[in-house]
């Protein structure tokens, strides 16, 4: 059988707009901790282009938020470690560039929405005085062009009377329009890419949504690469193009956003996707995946998942499986799809 990378082909084109901004390869973060060494990403591969929005889901602990920390530098190390793996930027390995290197593509090129504005943002500063410290460090800008550059970008992502609140410190807002404010510093240098990092956490249903709105409307504002980490298989339906689920530091599943919804290939993303509350099973009981995540001190051999999972078979306990491309009964591979299954076969045509 034919073995893929843990990989999301970018959209067919032409060469330079098949390029990937983004590209990670084979990476690994270990955490070396009293207890011992934690895997806390094993191995992961994918791609995003310019316009392009990846959504990367699965569990806390998945290793979601650790491999966006190490594409954006900012993990602590020690205790972390990447003993391997590649991560290029417009084809250059920033783990082979200085911090300094490092520290000029960060903002400017790359940026990251934090799921916790409150924390993220310094509580005794004004959001005016935190926006335009990207200008003033990166741009030279004076205090006060630095504060209309400011107030419009308030503007730009819809937080009301701008122009009134920019002296306000962050708790003087709600948590949506913290977040929109998070946006607009992602935003403030015009990055070629933009992290965002569970952007809905602890809001509400319909402030979701305007969040998640305004995201898909800068996208296409400005063309820019999105990677979006979630848990929430309901907030990407209708934003991201391709999908890749993680589960205990790899990737296991791969495929284009609507594909995934109509037939998950890897039992663990169809358990994912019951749990989806739905307005047809009113009154029922909500359905959960069986016990818990692995410690990743001790991950289990062979498939992490098998412990969890209703198909596990012998060999599912001794080896792991291999990202195998999808493709029809007759034997047509789905372009973009992947799962790290045994028994995918089963699982997506069963």
């Amino acid at each position: 059988m034919t073995i893929i990378e843990d990989a999301v082909p970018a959209p067919r084109g032409s060469d330079e707009e098949t390029a990937p901004l983004l590209e990670v390869r084979d990476l690994h973060v270990e955490f070396h901790t009293r207890e011992g060494v934690a895997k806390a990403v094993n191995g992961v591969n994918y791609t995003v282009s310019a316009g392009e929005t990846l959504a990367v889901l699965g569990e806390s602990g998945s290793g979601k938020s650790v491999t966006a920390q190490a594409v954006m530098g900012i993990l602590d190390m020690p205790p972390a470690r990447i003993p391997r793996g590649e991560i290029l930027f417009r084809g250059q390995d920033m783990l082979k560039m200085s911090r300094e290197e490092r520290r000029k593509i960060r903002g400017a090129q790359i940026a990251m929405i934090f799921q916790d504005a409150l924390s993220a943002l310094n509580p005794v500063l004004t959001v005016g005085y935190q926006l335009g410290e990207m200008f003033r460090v990166h741009n030279g800008m004076s205090r006060k062009d630095a504060k209309a550059r400011s107030i419009e970008l308030m503007d730009r992502v819809k937080i009301p009377a701008a122009a009134a609140r920019v002296n306000d410190y962050p708790h003087q807002f709600s948590g949506g329009m913290r977040q929109r404010i998070m946006i607009a510093m992602a935003l403030a240098l015009e990055p070629d890419l933009i992290i965002a990092d569970e952007p809905t956490t602890a809001l509400d249903v319909t402030v979701q949504a305007q969040v998640m709105d305004l995201l898909a409307e800068l996208q296409r504002e400005y063309q820019m690469g999105l990677i979006l980490i979630t848990h929430d298989l309901g907030v990407v339906a209708d934003v991201a193009d391709k999908i890749a689920v993680m589960y205990a530091g790899r990737i296991v599943e791969t495929a284009p956003v609507h594909e995934l919804y109509k037939r998950p290939a890897h039992p663990y993303t169809r358990g994912l996707l019951d749990s989806i509350p739905r307005l047809d099973q009113k009154g029922q009981e909500l359905y959960a995946i069986k016990g818990l995540p692995p410690n990743l001190l001790h991950i289990p051999a062979g498939c992490a998942f098998n412990a969890r999972c209703p198909k596990a078979q012998d060999i599912c306990r001794e080896k792991v499986p291999a990202l195998f491309p999808v493709t029809e009964p007759d034997g047509t591979e789905l372009p973009g799809r992947g799962s790290a299954c045994h028994f995918w076969k089963e699982t997506i045509h069963g």
